[in-house]
């Protein structure tokens, strides 16, 4: 059963429950991660352009100036590739930093310290330098923010050895695979989707890991796998609700993590059901949903019983109109016609 049917509460009203689960939203479940590795870790310190603000971080990080002090929550200057810099020298001396860019957009500004610094002193020191630093940065469509503030950039890294790349969906997963994340030791791109920050689902109390590069099954079924990332995981097993009740049985598979990125997951699900359909927040070109159909075409095409389809945004910037974005984005819709269409049912985006 989706997590977004199991619970309507929010962790702040339902407190603590029995067998140490219980109900919280992804800002919440993640918001919780922070406090475990904060209190756990003196050498840990978060900074951002204003996230000691009232709201800063989108309210994930609210009350913590209070709680931990000015001198482990910073608030930065607009200097995105001074402050990595900063970040990664701390890293690389024993600290653990937290470098929080409100816009994915902003990491662009910061391209050269993440690949050419942060993802390669591991291995140009032969393992003697490890750069524990987490760079948390949101996807926040919506509000007309236009080409330069929701862009879903995941796929311009995904190349770069060296680089841990995590597209939590689920409140359970932000929380697990955040306490992974600060204890891995490497570099680690933790993306958020603002859209997914009010969902709500079961969180264990007690900390926990989920590890990479270990995919989940969503929804099992047999007709078609649909690859989801991040929101879109929603959004298919919504699509997948609908076209249930047409006779189409999807699976719906959660990567969680694009590198490493479990590629016999994903080809034992296809190998299975003999379709796929890739449901991913980036352009078609390149990205993390070619790289998907390559571990198809490459490991079990042989299985495939109908051409794949991808559905992702289309080749053009985004736009700020509110109505030009309803178009632009793709939703349960476009899923559920890229489906019947590889069903032999129907046309696609």
């Amino acid at each position: 059963m989706p997590w977004t049917k199991i619970c309507n509460s929010d962790i702040r009203l339902l407190g603590d429950a029995a067998n140490g689960v219980r109900c919280a939203t992804y800002k919440d479940a993640l918001r919780e991660a922070h406090e475990f590795y904060m209190d756990a870790c003196p050498d840990a310190f978060i900074i951002g352009q204003g996230i000691t603000e009232p709201g800063g971080s989108f309210g994930v990080l609210d009350g913590f100036v209070e709680r931990y002090g000015a001198e482990r929550i910073l608030d930065s200057p607009i200097a995105e590739n001074a402050v990595t810099g900063a970040c990664i020298g701390a890293a690389c001396a024993g600290k653990r930093p937290i470098l929080v860019h409100m816009r994915l957009d902003f990491q662009l500004m910061s391209m050269d310290q993440i690949v050419n610094h942060a993802a390669k002193w591991h291995y140009l020191t032969n393992g003697q330098v490890h750069v524990p630093l987490i760079i948390r940065a949101i996807v926040a469509r919506g509000w007309g923010s236009g080409a330069q503030h929701a862009q879903a950039l995941h796929g311009v890294f995904l190349p770069v050895p060296g680089l841990r790349i995590v597209l939590p969906a689920s409140p359970h997963d932000v929380k697990g695979l955040f306490l992974q994340a600060v204890n891995d030791g490497n570099p680690v791109l933790f993306i958020e989707h603002r859209w997914l920050y009010n969902d709500v689902g079961p969180v264990p109390i007690e900390p926990y890991k989920v590890p990479f590069g270990q995919a989940v099954i969503r929804r099992p079924g047999t007709d078609i796998t649909i690859v989801a990332v991040s929101q879109m995981v929603r959004e298919s097993l919504r699509a997948a609700e609908a076209l249930a009740e047409e006779g189409i049985d999807c699976e719906v598979l959660d990567p969680r993590c694009a590198a490493p990125l479990d590629r016999e997951a994903i080809a034992d699900s296809v190998a299975k059901t003999g379709r796929l359909v890739v449901a991913d927040l980036g352009h078609p070109h390149g990205g993390l949903a070619a790289e998907i159909c390559a571990v198809v075409a490459e490991t079990v095409p042989q299985a495939l019983k109908a051409p794949v389809r991808r559905v992702t945004f289309p080749d053009a910037p985004i736009p700020a109109s509110p109505v030009l974005e309803e178009a632009y984005y793709p939703d349960v819709p476009h899923i559920v016609a890229a489906v019947r269409q590889v069903m032999g049912l129907g046309a696609g985006r």
